[in-house]
């Protein structure tokens, strides 16, 4: 443990012998953690930010929107409104299909450039 950990560790334990931390809101409820496990330590920060600002990336917009949609279609009775309907879920799905796609091409292109060097790491290089 570093210097930094302990001390912060040290006031923590200070605050709550001083009764500082005995009235905060949620206090005997589990905590609400979000599962960020998967995802790379350099990442995670970004992605906390973006879902505390209300903000999420493109494709899963889209993902809500397309079920959102489809629900729509589902409970939908006039022929018109459907049609209508589908041909927004058509293009929702091509933007989406497009998005993934992309990153994909982009993903591989970035490994196959770097991949020599994970390679080597692997192999202890």
């Amino acid at each position: 443990m570093d210097a930094v950990s302990i001390l912060a560790e040290q006031k923590i334990r200070q605050a709550i012998d001083n009764g500082e931390l005995d009235n905060l809101r949620g206090k005997g409820k589990p905590l609400n953690l979000e599962d960020l496990s998967r995802l790379p330590e350099d990442l995670r920060s970004g992605y906390i930010i973006m879902k505390n600002a209300g903000m999420i990336p493109e494709e899963m917009q889209l993902k809500k929107e397309l079920v959102t949609l489809q629900n729509l279609i589902d409970c939908c009775h006039h022929p018109e409104e459907k049609k209508a309907l589908r041909k927004k879920l058509t293009e929702k799905q091509l933007r989406f299909d497009m998005l993934m796609e992309k990153r994909k091409t982009s993903n591989s292109a970035a490994f196959d450039m770097y991949k020599h060097k994970i390679y080597d790491r692997f192999n202890g290089k």
